[in-house]
């Protein structure tokens, strides 16, 4: 049986991408359009937008916090706001689907 890729940030590990995709699924779900995401789940956000492929340009001049969007298709998803107070949004299927190495 295939054993699964692990998933290591800074601020926390997973035995598989599944475990990881799980874990961030639920924190978008903890939180409506327009909140702030705070305390821990913040920090793992940044942690996991390392890992993003673009992430250079989404974090651009740096991160002020996080907050959850709406978007296509009557879902929502995470967006970095910049401390110029651009907001760009961001998978984070994209963050746990993508290897840095």
């Amino acid at each position: 049986m295939a054993r699964g890729k692990p998933v290591v940030l800074d601020t926390i590990s997973f035995r598989t991408k599944k475990d990881a995709i799980t874990h961030f699924r639920t924190i978008l779900a903890k939180y409506s359009p327009g909140e702030t995401v705070s305390g821990a789940d913040g920090a793992h956000l940044i942690a996991l937008l390392n890992r993003h492929p673009e992430a250079a340009d989404k974090i651009g001049v740096g991160i002020h916090h996080f907050e959850v969007i709406s978007a296509e298709f009557a879902t929502k998803c995470f967006a970095v706001v910049q401390r110029n107070g651009t907001l760009i949004d961001f998978s984070y299927l994209v963050c746990v689907n993508n290897d840095p190495n």
